[in-house]
C-alpha cells in the first residue's frame, strides 16, 4: 500500500535518515530519480524527501518498476531481526527449557516492549508464546521418547502439572498422557531475496516451503497436520538446517539442484507430477501440456496444473518452471513477479552449471 499520510511520510523519512532498524519491514522507500528502493537501514546516500515514495511491501515497488538496492538488499534483509531480537533469541536458545522473563531481558539491556512488538508483527504471536511453543516442542519430544509427564512439566519451566497440561493441550490438541500417537511438524521462518518464507519438516524430510504471504497458507498447514496426524511447533532439525544452506547456495547462483530429503504426502498422481517437476532442468521451462505428455497423460493438462498448484515445496520442487502453452507466465502461488524473477535468475546463472 502506498503511504499518503503526511505524518507517516515524515516519520518514515526521519527513520530512513537515521537508519533506524526498528522500521525494518515496516516500510520500503522508493527513490523516483533512480528507480531503486531501500529499507530503513540502508547506508546509501539519502535522497531528498520530495523524491521518495513509501510503500508497505517490497512486492508493490517491484510491480511499479523499482529495483532492489544493491547496498541494503531490501527483499532479503528487511526481515532480518534487529540486534535486540537476536539477543533475546540467543537467551532462549542457551536454555531452551527455561522461561526468559521481562526482567531477564532488561538485565541484558533488551526492551521487552520492543521484543513483543517485533514478534507480534513478524510471527503473529508474542515472545512468551514463542517460548511456550519451543518448550512444549522439547517436552513433546521427550514424552514420545518415554519421559514421564511430571519430569517434562517441571523441566519445561512450569510450576504446576495443571499449567503444563493446559498449555500442552492447547498447542498439541491432546493431553500429555494421550499425545504419544501424534507426530511433530517443525516450523521455522527464514529470509530469502524474494521475501520471508516458512519451512516445515518432519522426521522424514522437508514437507513445506512457502512464502509467508501465500494465499491459503493456513489451509496448507491444516491439511498437513491432518494428513500426518501431526502438530506444528516451532523448532529445527537436520533437514531444515540442510535446506537453509542449500537455499543460500541456490540464491548465490552456485546451486542448481537440491539434495535435501523431502516428505510429500499426497496422491500417487500428485507425487508423479511433483517428481516430473524436479526433472525440469535448471534455467529451462515446460508447458503444462508438455508435463502431461511426459507423464503419458496428454489429456490430463488440467489435472497436471491442479497438482502443480498443490505443490507445498516451492523452489525445491520447481513449479515456477512451468509456463503456459503460449509462453506466458501463469499460475504461481508466490506471485507472478517472483516467478519471473526466479526464471530470469536461473537463466542468468545457467551457464555456471
Amino acid at each position: 500500500m502506498l503511504i499518503s499520510d503526511q505524518k507517516e511520510i515524515s516519520k518514515y523519512y526521519r527513520a530512513l535518515i537515521e537508519k533506524n532498524s526498528q522500521y525494518l519491514g515496516i516500510f520500503y522507500a522508493g527513490v523516483k530519480t533512480t528507480g531503486i528502493f531501500c529499507i530503513s537501514t540502508c547506508r546509501a546516500r539519502k535522497p531528498k524527501l520530495e523524491n521518495v515514495v513509501f510503500y508497505t511491501s517490497a512486492k508493490e515497488l517491484l510491480q511499479h518498476g523499482f529495483r532492489p538496492c544493491k547496498i541494503c538488499q531490501p527483499t532479503q534483509n528487511a526481515y532480518e531481526p534487529p540486534e535486540e531480537v537476536k539477543k533475546a533469541l540467543q537467551l532462549t536458545e542457551a536454555k531452551p527449557m527455561e522461561k526468559v522473563k521481562d526482567y531477564h531481558l532488561r538485565q541484558h539491556g533488551i526492551s521487552p516492549e520492543k521484543i513483543r512488538r517485533w514478534f507480534k508483527k513478524n510471527h503473529g504471536i508474542t515472545f512468551q508464546a514463542y517460548q511456550r511453543m519451543t518448550r512444549i516442542n522439547k517436552a513433546f519430544q521427550e514424552l514420545k521418547n518415554g519421559k514421564n509427564v511430571t519430569s517434562s512439566a517441571f523441566e519445561s519451566g512450569y510450576d504446576s502439572l495443571s499449567g503444563f497440561g493446559y498449555t500442552f493441550k492447547n498447542l498439541v490438541g491432546k493431553t500429555p498422557e494421550n499425545s504419544k500417537d501424534k507426530n511433530v511438524i517443525l516450523i521455522q521462518r527464514i529470509t530469502t531475496p524474494l521475501g520471508p518464507m516458512f519451512v516445515c519438516a518432519t522426521d522424514e524430510g522437508i514437507c513445506l516451503l512457502e512464502f509467508t504471504d501465500r494465499r491459503m497458507l493456513e489451509t496448507e498447514f491444516s491439511d498437513l497436520q491432518k494428513r500426518l496426524n501431526a502438530v506444528i511447533l516451532v523448532g529445527e532439525n537436520e533437514f531444515i538446517i540442510q535446506l537453509k544452506q542449500e537455499l543460500e547456495e541456490y540464491f548465490s547462483g552456485t546451486r542448481s539442484a537440491f539434495s535435501v530429503k523431502l516428505h510429500t504426502p499426497g496422491t500417487a498422481f500428485q507425487n508423479s507430477v511433483w517428481g516430473a517437476l524436479q526433472q525440469i532442468p535448471y534455467g529451462e521451462t515446460r508447458s503444462y501440456q508438455e508435463q502431461a505428455e511426459i507423464l503419458n497423460k496428454p489429456k490430463a493438462v488440467r489435472a497436471v496444473a491442479s497438482a502443480n498448484g498443490h505443490n507445498r515445496i516451492a523452489i525445491v520442487i520447481p513449479c515456477h518452471r512451468v509456463i503456459g502453452k503460449d509462453g506466458k507466465l501463469v499460475g504461481y502461488a508466490g506471485g507472478l513477479e517472483r516467478k519471473k524473477w526466479l526464471l530470469e535468475f536461473e537463466k542468468k546463472n545457467e551457464e555456471k552449471h
